[in-house]
């Protein structure tokens, strides 16, 4: 239950930061979404810490990995984001043209999420034993199934 109880928290921080970002991204400067995003990634990376047992010799050659296939999903999140944005912009008057590069794009994403998932599968198995891999893609697993459940209930279907 404890590991479900932050899920929840990280997933709302998750939340916090793609909603926020669509309703208030002209409100906001930069600098505060960055803020925002910076304090989302160290709340998960203390996520993960606590969830991975990782001893000193593995921590220490597992964060760089870490950090590096955070960069790259944070460039999958922001296309996800975007692609929200357009849906939200392109709802009311959907044409054929606008839903149909949604959808390529959408599942161009979902692919590209899947290759960075394969992509960083030998360099976390090479710093990590293989329970402690398997581990660690469970925990970004429910993380992303979290956030695509919630981000999913709040998008409407499209007419």
């Amino acid at each position: 239950m404890k590991t479900f109880s932050r899920v929840a928290i990280v997933v709302g921080l998750f939340l916090a930061m793609g909603i926020t970002s669509i309703a208030l991204a002209e409100e906001q400067t930069a600098d505060n979404m960055q803020i925002v995003r910076d304090k989302i990634q160290a709340d998960k990376k203390l996520f993960i810490a606590e969830n991975m047992n990782l001893t000193e010799k593995e921590a220490k050659a597992f964060w760089p990995v870490y950090a590096s296939y955070q960069k790259e999903l944070m460039k999958l999140n922001d296309r996800s984001v975007k692609l929200i944005q357009d849906y939200a912009d392109n709802a009311a008057q959907m044409t054929d043209a606008a839903a149909k590069k949604l959808v390529d794009d959408f599942l161009t994403i979902e692919g590209d999420r899947q290759k960075l998932r394969h992509s960083y599968l030998p360099k976390v198995a090479k710093v990590l034993p293989y329970t402690k891999v398997m581990r660690y893609y469970q925990l970004e697993n429910k993380i992303h199934a979290a956030v695509s459940y919630d981000l999913a209930r709040q998008i409407p279907l499209a007419k």
